[in-house]
C-alpha cells in the first residue's frame, strides 16, 4: 500500500469527521464556527481525493448527504422525492464547464435555455397542498426525512394555506426558501439586545432559528418571508420548464422572486451573475449567489440525478466578503483533545454589516505559509457566517514594527510542555489533567454534538466548573437540584429541570455515548459504525486492535486511538463510576419482526442508477433487512449494480443469492 494512498485514506478520515461536524452545527445547532468559504473547501478536497482514489469513497461520506439530519424534537416527514443539495460554482470558467458537462452526458452541442434565481440565504422547506389545502410543511433535514415544522410555516404569511385557482393536482408538494429581511433581522436583534437575549449572527441563523420554535406562536412574531422555487415532481403540472412553472405557481398565488431571469446561453448567466453582484448590497435580504438550471423539465429529466445533486443545476457562489484592518495580537485557545489554536485579536472592522474583531489562524503552517505577524494590516474574510479567517497580511504597509507570530512551548493553561506529532499540524497538549481541555470535553459531553443535556450548554457548564460542582463525567451524575439552585441565574424550576434531565439521558445509545466522550477520531459516524459491531460499552473496550481493523472504515489511526482511550486506568475508572450511577449505553435495536426482508442480509457492490447506495441501504433497513460492509457468511443477497468487480464471483461461489438492481427493486416493491 503506497504512502500515498495511506495519506490520503488518512485525510479523508479526518475530513469527513470534520465536514460531518461542520455540517451538524450549520444545519442542526444554527451556530456554524467557519465561513462558507473555508467549508466550500474542505468539501472540494474531500471531493478531489474521492475523485483520485475512487475505492476509497464510502456510503457515509458528505458528497453522498445533503443537509442534516432531522431534530428529535420535531416529528419526522420522509420527502416522496429527494431534496438535493447544489454543486457549486465560483468562476465563468466554472459555469462554462458546467454547461460542457451537460453537452458531455447529453452527447448533443444544441444550444440550451437555462433559468438563474437569486439564491436566498434562508433555509430551504417543502410544503404539501392536497387538493389545494396546505397540509403539511417540513425542512431538508437530511434531503429524505426533514422535520414536520408546519405549525411554524402556516404563520408565514407569503405562503399561502389555500391555493387560488382549480389547477392545482391532488397533492403538490411545492420547495422554497424561507428567509428574514435585513430591516427584520436587525430590528429583531435590536429588540433582544434590549431584552438581554443573545443575538443571532446573520438573517439565516435568525430564520432557522424561528423556525424550530416549539411555540409558533413565538415564530408569529418573527418577521420571516417566502419565495417558492419548484416543486418535487414537475411531471404532475401543465409545464415544459422552470419559467413556465415560475408563473404557473404565481398563479397558484405563490410569491415569486421578481429578479429570475430567462437566460438563452452560459454567457447571459455570466451577464445576470454580475447584475446580482452589483444590486446585492441594496437588496432588502441576503443573497449568497445565484441558482443556475436548466430551464427544459425534458432535458432535466434525461440528465437525472448524482448522489446528492442534480446534474442540471448549479449553484454559482458569491465571492466571500472582505475588509482590511489590523491585527493587534494572537490569543492561544486550547481545545478538547489538546489541540493549540491561534486566533487573532484583530482591530474591530464592520464586514457584510458584522462587527468583526476576531480571525481563526488556523494552525503555525498556515500562520507560516501565509507569513503573518502581530502588527500587519491584514485582509480579513468572512463568508457569511460566524468565523472569519485572515486571507493574507498587506506586505506594502509594513513600517518595520511587526513582529513574527511563535507558537508557545508550554500549555497556555496548565503550563504542560506542548508536543507536534509528525505528521499533524496541530501543536497538541497531552497533560490528561489539562483543566482546559477537561471544560471543553465536558461542554461537548453534555452538548448538543454528545448527550444534549437540556439546561447543560456552554455557558451553565463552565459555571459549574469554576464553581467547582463539575470537573469529570461522572459529577454532572452525582449534582442535586439544590446545587444548582445555590447559583447566580438558576430558579428552581430551571435546576429541577436540569437534573430531570440528566437522569432520563441514562438511557443512551452507545452511538451517541461515543460520540460524547470525544474520543479522538470518533465522531459521530465512527460511533455509528462502532454500534453496528458491538453490543455493549464493555465489549467495545475490551476490543483487540485485530478485532478494530477488521471493521471497514476503522484504521490504523482510529484503532489504536480507541485502544488507547479504554486502556488508560483514568478512563476506565471513570466508566465504571459512570455504571455505578446507572449509566449503561447498549447498541440500539431495531424491531424487524413481520417485516419483509427480515433475517436477509445484503450486501451492495457495482454503481447503481436508480437509486444511490445509501437510499438502497435505507430501503433494506426500512424492510427489516441488514447491510453488511464486507462478504461473509452471515449475508444472504448481493445487489450488483455496473461493473460489480471480484466481489461478485466471490459471492456466486459462496451461494449468495445474486439479484440485480432491478430485482432488488422489485423485491422491495413485493
Amino acid at each position: 500500500m503506497s504512502s500515498e494512498f495511506q495519506t490520503a485514506r488518512q485525510r479523508l478520515e479526518k475530513l469527513r469527521e470534520e465536514i460531518h461536524s461542520h455540517c451538524h452545527r450549520y444545519y442542526i445547532l444554527d451556530q456554524p464556527i467557519i465561513a462558507d468559504a473555508e467549508y466550500d473547501a474542505l468539501f472540494q478536497e474531500l471531493l478531489d481525493i474521492e475523485q483520485h482514489f475512487p475505492q476509497l469513497a464510502t456510503d457515509d461520506s458528505p458528497s453522498k448527504r445533503v443537509g442534516a439530519p432531522a431534530l428529535a424534537k420535531f416529528n419526522q416527514v420522509e420527502h416522496h422525492f429527494p431534496m438535493l443539495s447544489l454543486e457549486n460554482a465560483f468562476s465563468d470558467e466554472d459555469t462554462k464547464n458546467f454547461e460542457e458537462r451537460l453537452h458531455r452526458f447529453l452527447k448533443d452541442h444544441s444550444p440550451i435555455n437555462y433559468v438563474a434565481e437569486p439564491k436566498l440565504d434562508g433555509l430551504a422547506v417543502e410544503l404539501v397542498y392536497e387538493k389545494g389545502l396546505f397540509v403539511l410543511g417540513s425542512t431538508r433535514g437530511d434531503g429524505r426525512i426533514g422535520e414536520n415544522i408546519t405549525a411554524n410555516l402556516k404563520t408565514i404569511s407569503s405562503i399561502p394555506l389555500r391555493l387560488i385557482t382549480d389547477m392545482t393536482p391532488e397533492r403538490l408538494e411545492v420547495r422554497g426558501e424561507v428567509f428574514m429581511s435585513l430591516t427584520g433581522f436587525q430590528q429583531l436583534n435590536y429588540d433582544r439586545g434590549e431584552a438581554g437575549e443573545p443575538l443571532f449572527a446573520n438573517p439565516r441563523n435568525a430564520a432557522a432559528g424561528s423556525l424550530r420554535q416549539l411555540d409558533s406562536r413565538l415564530t408569529a412574531l418573527r418577521p420571516l418571508d417566502f419565495y417558492a422555487y419548484g416543486i418535487s415532481d414537475p411531471s404532475i403540472v401543465p409545464s415544459t420548464g422552470q419559467m413556465e412553472l415560475f408563473s404557473f405557481l404565481g398563479k397558484l398565488g405563490f410569491k415569486i422572486n421578481p429578479l429570475v431571469r430567462s437566460c438563452a446561453s452560459i454567457d447571459e448567466v455570466a451577464d445576470h451573475y454580475r447584475h446580482l453582484l452589483e444590486i446585492r448590497p441594496d437588496l432588502a435580504y441576503d443573497i449568497d449567489g445565484m441558482v443556475v438550471k436548466v430551464d427544459s423539465f425534458a432535458l432535466q429529466e434525461r440528465l437525472g440525478n448524482k448522489a446528492r445533486s442534480p446534474r442540471w443545476a448549479i449553484a454559482r457562489k458569491f465571492p466571500a466578503s472582505q475588509a482590511t484592518t489590523r491585527l493587534l495580537g494572537v490569543d492561544f485557545q486550547v481545545g478538547r483533545t489538546g489541540a493549540i489554536t491561534p486566533v487573532a485579536l484583530l482591530e474591530p472592522v464592520s464586514i457584510a454589516g458584522v462587527t468583526v474583531s476576531r480571525a481563526t489562524l488556523h494552525n503555525e503552517d498556515e500562520i507560516k505559509r501565509k507569513g503573518i505577524r502581530t502588527g500587519d494590516m491584514v485582509l480579513v474574510q468572512r463568508a457569511g457566517d460566524v468565523i472569519p479567517e485572515i486571507v493574507q497580511p498587506i506586505a506594502d504597509l509594513r513600517t518595520g514594527r511587526e513582529k513574527p507570530i511563535h507558537m508557545p512551548q508550554h500549555c497556555p493553561s496548565c503550563g504542560h510542555a506542548l508536543i507536534r506529532e509528525a505528521g499533524e499540524a496541530a501543536v497538541r497538549c497531552v497533560n490528561p489533567h489539562c483543566p482546559a481541555q477537561r471544560l471543553r470535553s465536558l461542554i461537548h459531553f453534555a452538548g448538543k454534538s454528545g448527550m444534549d443535556i437540556e439546561g447543560l450548554g456552554k455557558k451553565a457548564m463552565e459555571q459549574l466548573f469554576s464553581e467547582n460542582l463539575v470537573q469529570n463525567i461522572p459529577d454532572i451524575y452525582t449534582l442535586e437540584a439544590k446545587q444548582l439552585q445555590s447559583l447566580d441565574g438558576w430558579a428552581q424550576k430551571s435546576a429541577e429541570n436540569a437534573i430531570r434531565a440528566i437522569k432520563t439521558g441514562k438511557n443512551v445509545s452507545l452511538a451517541r455515548f461515543l460520540a460524547a466522550l470525544g474520543i479522538r477520531y470518533v465522531g459521530e459516524v465512527t460511533a455509528r459504525l462502532l454500534e453496528e459491531h458491538f453490543l455493549s460499552l464493555r465489549q467495545l473496550a475490551a476490543a483487540s486492535r485485530e478485532e478494530l481493523l477488521n471493521i471497514e472504515g476503522i484504521g490504523e489511526q482510529m484503532a489504536q486511538s480507541i485502544i488507547d482511550y479504554f486502556g488508560d486506568a483514568q478512563v476506565q475508572d471513570m466508566l465504571q463510576k459512570l455504571a455505578d450511577l446507572g449509566l449503561n449505553p447498549q447498541k440500539q435495536t431495531v424491531v424487524s419482526a413481520g417485516l419483509p426482508l427480515q433475517n436477509m442480509v445484503f450486501i451492495f457492490t457495482g454503481g447503481l442508477t436508480s437509486l444511490s447506495r445509501n437510499e438502497a441501504k435505507e430501503l433494506v433497513k426500512k424492510h427489516g433487512g441488514q447491510v453488511s460492509s464486507s462478504l461473509s457468511k452471515k449475508v444472504t443477497h448481493m445487489v450488483c449494480g455496473e461493473k460489480p468487480g471480484g466481489k461478485l464471483q466471490k459471492a456466486t461461489e459462496m451461494g449468495l443469492t445474486i439479484l440485480s438492481e432491478e430485482d432488488f427493486q422489485q423485491l422491495i416493491a413485493k
